[in-house]
C-alpha cells in the first residue's frame, strides 16, 4: 500500500497507516477481573473470560477459571491449542505431566484429552488459545457436542446481556 506522506512520529519512522477497514487492536486491562460479571459461565464452577474472539479466522483466546476439583471435559481439537497456567494446576488424565502455575502447554491437533483439576486446587486459571473447534466426546470418542468461536460469541452475548452489561459488550473482543 503506497504511503502518501512519511510518518511524522520520529520514534516510529517505520509505522505505516492501518488500512481504513482494519479493526483496532485489543487491549484488555485487568485481564483477570475482580468483577465476576466479566466471567462467562461455561459449566458448574467453570467460567471463561473472553480476550479475543476471532470470527474471521476461527480462533478464540480466553482465560479458563475452575473452582472445583474433578473431571471437566473430554475433548479434542482439529488444530493446535496453546495454554499458559496463571494459577493453580491441572492435568490431562491421558498424560503423566501436571500443568502448574507458570507452565506452558501445547496440545497437538487430533489428540483426545480429559481435563482434571485435583482436590487440593481451590482455583485454576489458564490462558488458552483455541484454534478451530473444541469437539466434546464420550470415553469411546463419540461426539457429544462442540464449541467454536461462534458458540463462544453467543455465550458471551447472552451472559453479558443477563448481567446488565449488554450483549454488545461482546463486540470489543470480536475480530
Amino acid at each position: 500500500m503506497p504511503v502518501d506522506s512519511p510518518d511524522q512520529t520520529p520514534l516510529m519512522p517505520y509505522q505505516y497507516p492501518n488500512p481504513p477497514d482494519a479493526l483496532p487492536e485489543i487491549v484488555v486491562e485487568s485481564a483477570i477481573p475482580t468483577d465476576d460479571r466479566l466471567w462467562v459461565p461455561q459449566a458448574e464452577n467453570v467460567w471463561f473470560r473472553p480476550l479475543c474472539l476471532n470470527a474471521s479466522q476461527g480462533y478464540w483466546m480466553n482465560l479458563l477459571k475452575v473452582r472445583k476439583s474433578g473431571v471437566l471435559s473430554r475433548h479434542r481439537h482439529p488444530q493446535a491449542v496453546h495454554g499458559f497456567v496463571l494459577k493453580g494446576r491441572w492435568k490431562y488424565l491421558e498424560h503423566e505431566w501436571w500443568a502448574k502455575e507458570g507452565s506452558y502447554v501445547f496440545e497437538p491437533p487430533g489428540e483426545t484429552h480429559t481435563l482434571y483439576v485435583p482436590e487440593d486446587c481451590e482455583e485454576m486459571i489458564t490462558y488458552f488459545q483455541v484454534n478451530g473447534v473444541m469437539y466434546y466426546t464420550d470415553p469411546w470418542g463419540k461426539g457429544m457436542g462442540f464449541e467454536d468461536v461462534f458458540t463462544k460469541i453467543e455465550m458471551c452475548r447472552k451472559h453479558f446481556e443477563a448481567v446488565g452489561l449488554g450483549a454488545d459488550y461482546t463486540n470489543q473482543f470480536i475480530r
